[in-house]
């Protein structure tokens, strides 16, 4: 089934001009909180993936146990290492404030880890990005966090939640879903159990999701950010070929072309490029599709190259090809907007 075109064309409005009218910073900049001792890989791709799609700045929050293998991997890359096991919440919140202030989308979740000094900080920074009006992607142990306390996601619609299969179904048990619902019914009945944030279940096909049928207005997103408030479902299934290995880490590359693109979406809000013609509230569901695609496109192209020997490494070199096989050569090099 192929993604509507009305769909495909509103995902290419929001892809930044190549033209010389933008500045550092206009076309993204996006920040991934994780990397836990053990787990320094999953908040490097997700970062580095945000910024081989086209995100001009890309910041690791992690803890000081993960910061130097993260930044040897790639100098690119911008990393905090605040998340301190000797500090504490209280103590990082100014520091964390002043950095989120500067950042166009907030990636929760890779490495992140389950010891209960980062998932109180993880705690902290959904706080923090919902007070600001960020849009946030969460993935791995920040769902696991969100499984725990779904009040502090619930009825944020600038969020985007990507589950694997394992936690789709963890997920769907919080919120009663009928274990017998139609597959493909489930991932709209959480977004409306969940007061409309987007989901993005990840499968076989891509399932994204976002549903506020029975929603009040209470439930909606924090009275600073303006949204539309008609109740509305949608539902768009992604079934573009992907590789036929799932290595792990694929899920953290997924979380970082859906944060640049949720990114690029603040930046076509705050007028930085574009007509102005898309809301706000569009931009989740949006970007979980162009994510899928282009993660989909991805695996399938390095998948030729690598087969069973793919690794998650093999994935990020081709990211950049994917964009121009989904919207063509001139999207990716700008040649549509200006010559040099």
């Amino acid at each position: 089934m192929p993604v509507p075109r009305h769909i495909f064309d509103q995902i290419k409005k929001l892809i930044p001009p190549l033209d010389g009218s933008l500045h550092k910073g206009q076309s993204g900049r996006v920040g991934v909180l994780g990397g836990a001792m053990d787990y320094t890989g999953a908040p490097f791709f997700a970062a580095i993936s945000a910024f081989r799609l086209g995100a001009d700045l890309s910041h690791v929050i992690c803890s000081p146990t993960a910061a130097g293998a993260i930044k040897s991997y790639a100098p690119d890359l911008i990393v905090h290492p605040m998340l301190s096991e000797d500090s504490s919440p209280e103590k990082v919140k100014p520091e964390l404030t002043s950095l989120l202030s500067r950042l166009h989308v907030l990636i929760m979740g890779p490495g992140l880890g389950r010891e209960p000094y980062m998932q109180s900080y993880a705690r902290l920074a959904l706080s923090l990005a919902k007070d600001q009006g960020m849009f946030v992607v969460l993935d791995a142990d920040a769902l696991w966090m969100v499984e725990r306390d779904l009040g502090l996601i619930k009825g944020y619609r600038r969020a985007v939640l990507t589950p694997n299969v394992m936690e789709f179904k963890r997920l769907s048990e919080q919120v009663a879903i009928d274990p017998k619902t139609p597959s493909d019914k489930r991932a709209s009945l959480v977004s409306q159990a969940l007061g409309g944030v987007t989901v993005l279940q990840k499968g076989p096909k891509d399932i994204i999701a976002t549903n506020t049928l029975s929603t009040s207005s209470s439930d909606h997103t924090p009275s600073k950010i303006n949204q539309e408030e008609k109740e509305e479902e949608e539902v768009i299934e992604v079934d573009v070929m992907g590789g036929f290995k799932r290595c792990g880490g694929q899920g953290d590359v997924l979380s970082g072309t859906v944060g640049t693109w949720l990114a690029w979406g603040k930046c076509f809000e705050s007028g930085a490029f574009g007509d102005g013609s898309i809301p706000p509230s569009r931009m989740p569901v949006l970007a979980a599709t162009a994510g899928s695609i282009i993660t989909r496109t991805t695996s399938k192209l390095a998948f030729r190259k690598q087969g069973r020997a793919l690794m998650t490494e093999d994935l990020v070199p081709e990211i950049g090809k994917a964009f121009v096989e989904v919207f063509g050569e001139e999207a990716w090099s700008g040649s549509e907007g200006g010559k040099l």
